[in-house]
């Protein structure tokens, strides 16, 4: 293990441009995070467009920072100079931590984004952001322990919420289930112990981000959707996150919809009435199934119900199918994504989610958006919030402004 890595100070809060420099450098970057195997001089002149002239004069900065170091093969073979290089994986840490309605996950990972360290437990989103991001640095402070490392080694940190983040200030915005959180400076509850960018993303964005980057990244147009204790939903809109004006985008789970159900139309937890969540998700589930006499005190206790066949709980999930199916098709008329892929606690129990997702969108949606779409479970599993989340911050580590603020710093200590 090198020593530890003294990261870059948070990009919160830049007003400096990056650099021409800085940008020829991430670019660069982005080459080697884009392939899998270590790049050689002919290799990136070819991939990039750029001379060898150009190629030497960048790579240089990027070995002196220790951003990127010769392959192994060629340390080993000290007679002749280094034909291939990578990123160094080793050079620092990101940390990220998955926060969902009832559950978090916490990893710790390498500067290629391979997860080390794991932590997951429950927790309730709405013991609001002291407390919640209080047990988030303590299990950071475990993971860090556990590899060997302190703070100094963070180069940046990721968080995702279940809730509208406006993410160039790192803010939860009126969260219609996060008690206690609305303009909450999340960044800055981390800045005294980490001197690092401090990333905030909605959820589900970061899901579909992981979900594009690692599984589907030939493909420019991607929807996730999580069912699980709420519902949501992330956008890839040209190969990038699509947040909308205000990072509002995909709120799918709060369109409000008239359904069979007994009148008035249920209550969300956003406060209207009749959004699908309200109809759909697993809390909905949990409170119609209390109302029918069933003993529930959990999203999982309903997902197992689910799972065994039980009559009502069955019932309720095939109305629930449909009413996401319902939502999907609207999303599909309008941002026609080549893929839909569906993640969270209620997917997976059987096929009746998929049969009727897909029966509703290809009956609701035009022809045209419906032809080459697949609608498909994650591959990522509960991990992939994780994985987005951490190259996200990579992508921010590694970017023109995360390189800025590294050759400024090396410039000022020399």
């Amino acid at each position: 293990m090198r020593a530890p890595y003294h990261a870059p100070s948070s990009v919160t809060n830049i007003a400096t441009a990056p650099s021409s420099l800085a940008r020829g450098l991430a670019e660069i970057l982005a080459l080697f995070r884009s392939h899998p195997d270590d790049l050689s001089k002919s290799e990136l002149a070819l991939l990039s467009g750029l001379s060898r002239t150009t190629i030497n004069q960048r790579l240089e900065p990027l070995l002196a920072a220790g951003l990127l170091v010769p392959s192994s093969d060629d340390r080993r073979d000290r007679g002749r100079p280094p034909e291939r290089f990578g990123i160094d994986a080793e050079r620092g840490v990101v940390l990220v931590a998955d926060m969902g309605a009832s559950g978090l996950r916490v990893a710790l990972c390498d500067m290629r984004a391979r997860v080390l360290v794991e932590r997951v437990e429950s927790s309730d989103v709405t013991n609001g952001p002291a407390r919640v991001l209080r047990r988030v640095a303590e299990l950071f402070d475990d993971t860090l322990a556990e590899y060997g490392q302190g703070p100094s080694a963070v180069s940046g940190i990721g968080l995702d919420v279940p809730g509208p983040v406006d993410h160039e200030r790192g803010r939860v915005v009126t969260p219609p289930i996060m008690t206690g959180w609305h303009d909450f400076d999340i960044p800055a509850f981390f800045q005294p112990r980490f001197d690092c960018p401090v990333a905030v993303e909605k959820d589900t964005n970061a899901m579909a981000f992981g979900e594009h980057r690692l599984v589907h990244s030939t493909v420019d147009d991607l929807v996730f959707v999580k069912i699980g204790t709420g519902i949501g939903s992330g956008l890839i809109v040209g190969g990038n996150i699509y947040r909308g004006a205000d990072g509002a985008a995909g709120d799918v789970g709060h369109i409000q919809i008239e359904w069979d159900h007994p009148s008035p139309a249920p209550t969300c937890r956003c406060g209207k009435l009749g959004c699908v969540e309200a109809y759909a998700g697993g809390w909905a589930l949990q409170r119609d199934l209390r109302d029918a006499g069933v003993d529930v005190s959990s999203v999982g206790d309903v997902v197992r119900l689910i799972r065994d066949g039980h009559p009502e709980a069955t019932q309720l999930y095939r109305r629930a199918s449909a009413i996401v199916g319902w939502a999907i098709s609207d999303m599909v008329n309008v941002v026609n994504p080549r893929i839909v892929v569906l993640g969270g606690q209620l997917v997976g129990l059987d096929d009746l989610l998929f049969a009727s997702v897909r029966e509703t969108v290809y009956r609701r949606s035009l022809p045209l958006a419906t032809r080459s779409l697949q609608i498909v479970p994650t591959s990522l599993g509960e991990k992939v919030g994780v994985h987005g989340l951490s190259r996200l911050v990579l992508d921010e580590v590694f970017g023109p402004i995360g390189i800025h603020r590294l050759l400024e710093k090396k410039s000022g200590a020399s």
